[in-house]
């Protein structure tokens, strides 16, 4: 027999693990930039409008830690560093673009009438 209540929680935990990582601002779209294939944080800044390199940093660290992007150093000269979704990322590709067209559908902003 399932246990409902048990289940629940568990869906409960998921979700909000899921969201403490996605529910930060740039996350999603770092993500979603990331989707291109690797990047370095310069072309990942650029890609990214309004970000700032200290918040770039972060977030780049906090989804690394989350186990959602990878950051590889090539020695040099010059040294270079990269960033690429895992697989883990990758398949979180095609959540956020469902989430994407949800909003369109059935979202406004905040103002708009």
């Amino acid at each position: 027999m399932v246990d409902v209540a048990q289940e629940h929680r568990s869906c409960n935990a998921a979700i909000t693990l899921a969201f403490s990582i996605l529910g930060k601002r740039w996350n999603g779209v770092i993500v979603g930039a990331l989707e291109q294939g690797p990047a370095s944080f310069v072309v990942l800044r650029r890609a990214i409008g309004g970000i700032s390199d200290t918040v770039l940093s972060e977030r780049l660290g906090e989804l690394a830690e989350a186990g959602l992007v990878r950051r590889t150093v090539t020695e040099g000269p010059p040294v270079s560093v990269s960033y690429e979704l895992t697989p883990g990322g990758a398949e979180l590709t095609p959540l956020l673009d469902q989430i994407g067209e949800w909003a369109r559908k059935n979202m406004r902003r905040p103002g708009a009438e």
